[in-house]
């Protein structure tokens, strides 16, 4: 972007040294990461973000353009993406060990019926819970009240609207199992697909 004509001669030094300080931190990520970042993410650290929100360091991860809200809890070793919604307005639990990719919403209230009543009715809340050793994938949603087990892997964007077992795997819209985690004793993740049948 061009500097305006008019500008005085104190904000073109401090536009130009913004500038300077945007070419400097790219040119720092594409060297040291090999990516370009939108600007305020190569300005903060993300896991200084997470100890922020814990006060604690437990290795949290937590990208700038993700917003949190309210009451939300996350546990050791956690890394949350970019773009995502940590919305802790009912309550969001979410376990150790966790990846919660980009974009994804985890949500634990809506205003459905409230907007259809014309605000006669109120908001509805729900306690979202993550278990530990998940993997949520790109752009999936998590609505309110929905309890995710330990060990499970949400396909990218699945709408999950109901609980989901421990080591299961789940996908679609709405989310649906279609398949398990199983970890051998070597602590080595198998996914499997095949001859996977949906207990009712």
């Amino acid at each position: 972007m061009k500097l305006p004509k008019d500008i005085d001669d104190d904000l073109k030094k401090l536009w130009t040294s913004l500038i300077d300080l945007h070419h400097y931190c790219r040119s720092y990520t594409k060297k040291t990461y090999n990516r370009i970042n939108p600007f305020f993410e190569d300005l903060f650290d993300w896991s200084e973000r997470g100890a922020y929100w814990i006060q604690n360091d437990k290795g949290i991860t937590i990208y700038n353009s993700t917003t949190v809200i309210g009451d939300v809890e996350i546990g050791d070793n956690t890394w949350i993406g970019p773009f995502c919604l940590l919305d802790g307005g009912g309550g969001l639990d979410i376990g150790s060990f966790c990846s919660i990719s980009v974009g994804c919403q985890l949500l634990s209230h809506d205003t459905i019926k409230w907007a259809l009543s014309g605000g006669k009715m109120g908001y509805e809340y729900g306690r979202t819970k993550i278990g530990n050793c998940c993997f949520i994938g790109t752009h999936a949603v998590i609505t309110k009240g929905v309890t995710i087990g330990k060990h499970c892997l949400i396909g990218a964007g699945a709408v999950v609207t109901n609980d989901v077992q421990d080591y299961t795997i789940v996908g679609g819209v709405p989310a649906k199992p279609i398949g398990r985690v199983e970890i051998d004793e070597q602590r080595e993740v198998h996914l499997v697909y095949k001859d996977f049948v949906t207990k009712s």
